[in-house]
């Protein structure tokens, strides 16, 4: 069986730690059944490299590290719709101000052409999830995104085939990576300024981090396991929101003193009338799981009708994490070809 040709749209942190760990595949025996191609990749600024005949992973890292662009000027919409390949892997940023495009035209574009899709951007599944999800069952392809939320944390997979025979109710959690670090670093008594420079120091903030610190980063993600996991047809627009304002840690010190931390909590419930999704500042008790999510960590609760209540903590994500979540959706689209 040949191997899958991959069309890369992006080509940040996440996508050059995804062809390092291809180049560096020997070193992880866990990957000998993941046989795949390199046969473009796409950037927004950087240019464009494509060869039919495959690209090697140690070409393309020793390019983009020697060289300010690639050699050609394709764009990634151009590329969906006119190069051979069998999986368009969206690693393009997020844009929260185009409500998810261009990525989701993207996905659309590659869909419509009976190619798999692999999106590790999670604007197609919180803006245009129920479309794209109809477009692949018509065209008998894949539209996966285990990267979306929680790096690569099996969240989807296990809503998928972990909890079959479940019906989730209610959806809670610690989903945001630089508001946690900021809030963390404000208990120990920096302020929100310091708090965000050490943030991004670590390479967690953007350089503007007002998206994670409002809230809609969190509100995008809860959209995306609302739709995925409950059958929801929400935009990030219809969440509850709430972000950090004018906390300072003054607030959160005086929380601690009561044996209590502030958290962004994300959570979305099933009521009468659907789904409902808010994103808020709880103050939680220090034995509460979400007061033990440290630093860039995560946490989602489910809540199901037969299994109970099942946690799923993340511990100290690192590209590696997020470049596997497209590697275990590789992995599905392997299986699906073997039958």
């Amino acid at each position: 069986m040949a191997a899958l040709r991959l069309l890369l749209a992006g080509f940040g942190n996440v996508g050059r730690r995804f062809v390092e760990i291809l180049r560096d595949r020997a070193a992880y025996p866990g990957l000998e059944a993941l046989d795949v191609s390199l046969v473009g990749v796409t950037t927004g600024r950087h240019g464009a490299w494509t060869d039919p005949a495959g690209l090697t992973p140690s070409a393309l890292l020793d390019w983009h590290h020697t060289r300010d662009r690639f050699p050609a000027t394709l764009d990634t919409l151009e590329a969906a719709r006119t190069l051979d390949y069998d999986v368009l892997v969206e690693l393009s940023p997020l844009s929260i101000a185009g409500r998810g495009e261009p990525a989701i035209s993207h996905v659309r574009e590659a869909l419509a052409r009976r190619r798999h899709v692999i999106s590790a951007n999670k604007g197609p599944v919180a803006w245009a999830y129920r479309e794209l999800m109809d477009l692949a069952h018509r065209n008998g392809v894949r539209f996966l995104h285990e990267a979306t939320v929680m790096d690569g944390a099996p969240i989807f997979n296990l809503g998928r085939h972990g909890l079959r025979g479940n019906r989730i109710l209610r959806l809670e959690g610690i989903l945001n990576s630089t508001s946690n670090v900021v809030l963390c670093e404000m208990e120990r008594g920096l302020s929100l300024e310091e708090a965000i420079a050490k943030a991004q120091a670590l390479g967690i903030a953007e350089a503007d981090p007002s998206a994670d610190l409002e809230g809609w980063d969190a509100a995008v993600k809860l959209t995306a396991l609302a739709n995925a996991l409950m059958d929801a047809d929400l935009k990030p627009e219809q969440i509850e929101r709430q972000g950090m304002g004018t906390l300072g840690p003054e607030e959160l010190a005086a929380a601690r003193a009561r044996g209590h931390r502030i958290k962004m909590v994300c959570e979305a419930s099933r009521t009468d009338h659907g789904v409902a999704g808010r994103v808020s500042m709880c103050e939680l008790p220090e034995s509460h799981p979400f007061a033990r999510t440290e630093g860039a960590g995560s946490m989602l609760r489910f809540h199901t009708d037969i299994l109970g209540k099942l946690v799923v903590a993340e511990d100290e994500p690192d590209l590696s994490t997020t470049a596997y979540g497209v590697i275990a959706d590789l992995f599905e689209l392997t299986q699906d070809r073997q039958g």
